[in-house]
């Protein structure tokens, strides 16, 4: 016997970030030109940067910073 299908009150709010708008504070992570995931710090940034390069060497992987408004490439592994 199959469930009723019930319906929440209300629906949940989506965490939705949007592309186009501008990073104004934090680390951003650029993906093959687009942008990804914002950090607090850059550590952490450059953290999952490399997490990403390491499973997949094919994608252009950036670090963009928000307060300098600059690209920062990503240093190859120690």
């Amino acid at each position: 016997m199959k469930k009723p299908l019930t319906i929440p009150d209300e629906p949940r709010p989506r965490n939705i970030t949007r592309a186009d708008l501008v990073i104004t504070e934090g680390f951003g992570l650029e993906v093959d030109g687009r942008m990804k995931t914002v950090f607090p710090t850059l550590e952490a940034a450059q953290k999952r940067a490399r997490a990403l390069k390491a499973e997949f060497p094919m994608l252009q992987v950036k670090v963009y910073d928000a307060a300098e408004k600059k690209l920062l490439e990503l240093s190859p592994t120690e």
